[in-house]
């Protein structure tokens, strides 16, 4: 049977692969440690997330202590993955290290390895799918191949990659309520994804990589010559406010599933989301400067948004024409 008319769109091609990824093995049983070692893992993963990522910190902070430590771990492996491509000058060495990383992921940690101890006793105890973390690897290793995304479709897959399957993962650690959430956490993930990129142009473009849709940037008479001058203009502008208005219009769309969450874990996602969308607002604050300043959302600022986000998941429900509006494929899935 043909796939439905959805498949022509980037939304179902970055949905499909996330099913594909659910349906591969679990892991049963992580390495056998003393609690002690194991607390320390978790531990020295706490620690790296307050280091790299105050607003991951702050979200996290938002769950019980078990599902926090999880994701935490889970946030510490992304990073460490994401570092062996990003702190490497020669694309050779990167590769190696990365085959390397994965040979380490393939066997059991030992308490000598505190970071992939706690992961891998996350990915046990959440039976998170292996096809996930085999699709984020892939996706960060994309950084090492190619540097510019010709159509937002291109750029998608990488989001996807990158982001969407940490998003997914983390929908295992929170729980949720049907596979009808994976379309949200999809979607989530390429909007927080998105955030980053507009976020660091100025600073991706100093190492050699534009996550800019090059069709997009014509269409506004935009070139890479523009970007390599960080001049802002109304041409400038209204390319960003096309960019922003997108990204919102993803949260928007993604926070609608937010009632497909276990309750446990609303308000730390809808707090990842809200602050994360905040830096939107900050770059629009700074006219679309992107070039000389690093858009960011202070502590007060984060705290005082959050009062709103925890009542925002008081009110959220399961989407009622969800069923409705998926395809067959995905139906059938949720049947099966």
């Amino acid at each position: 049977m043909g796939l439905p008319a959805e498949s022509e769109n980037w939304d179902y091609s970055v949905l499909q692969r996330a099913y594909e990824a659910l349906n591969t093995p679990t892991d049963e049983h992580a390495a056998t440690a003393d609690p002690s070692v194991y607390d320390a893992a978790y531990a020295y993963c706490a620690r790296l997330i307050y280091a790299n990522s105050r607003t991951f910190h702050v979200a996290s902070t938002l769950l019980p202590e078990p599902k926090r430590r999880a994701v935490r771990a889970l946030y510490a492996f992304c990073r460490a993955t994401d570092d062996l491509i990003d702190q490497v000058a020669h694309p050779y060495d990167a590769r190696r290290l990365l085959e390397g990383w994965r040979a380490r992921l393939a066997n059991v940690p030992t308490p000598y390895d505190p970071l992939l101890l706690a992961w891998a006793d996350t990915k046990a105890q959440y039976r998170i799918p292996h096809g996930f973390e085999i699709q984020l690897l892939e996706g960060i290793a994309r950084d090492l191949t190619q540097q510019r995304y010709t159509t937002f479709a291109e750029l998608v897959e990488y989001c996807y990659g990158v982001a969407s399957t940490v998003g997914l993962m983390v929908m295992h650690i929170v729980a949720f309520e049907s596979h009808a959430a994976l379309r949200y956490a999809v979607k989530l993930g390429i909007a927080l994804q998105l955030t980053n990129i507009l976020r660091d142009i100025g600073a991706d473009w100093q190492v050699g990589r534009l996550y800019l849709p090059l069709e997009e940037l014509a269409r506004f008479g935009l070139s890479e010559a523009d970007i390599a001058s960080g001049q802002i203009d109304a041409r400038w502008r209204a390319f960003m406010r096309f960019q922003i208005d997108r990204t919102r219009a993803l949260y928007r769309e993604a926070e609608s599933g937010i009632g497909l969450l276990h309750p446990e874990g609303r308000v730390a996602i809808a707090a990842a989301a809200g602050l994360y969308k905040a830096i939107l607002n900050d770059i629009e604050a700074h006219d679309y400067d992107v070039f000389t300043r690093r858009a960011h959302i202070g502590t007060i600022g984060k705290l005082r948004r959050l009062p709103a986000i925890w009542w925002s998941t008081r009110r959220a429900t399961e989407p009622t024409d969800e069923r409705s509006r998926l395809p067959v494929l995905y139906a059938n899935h949720l049947n099966g």
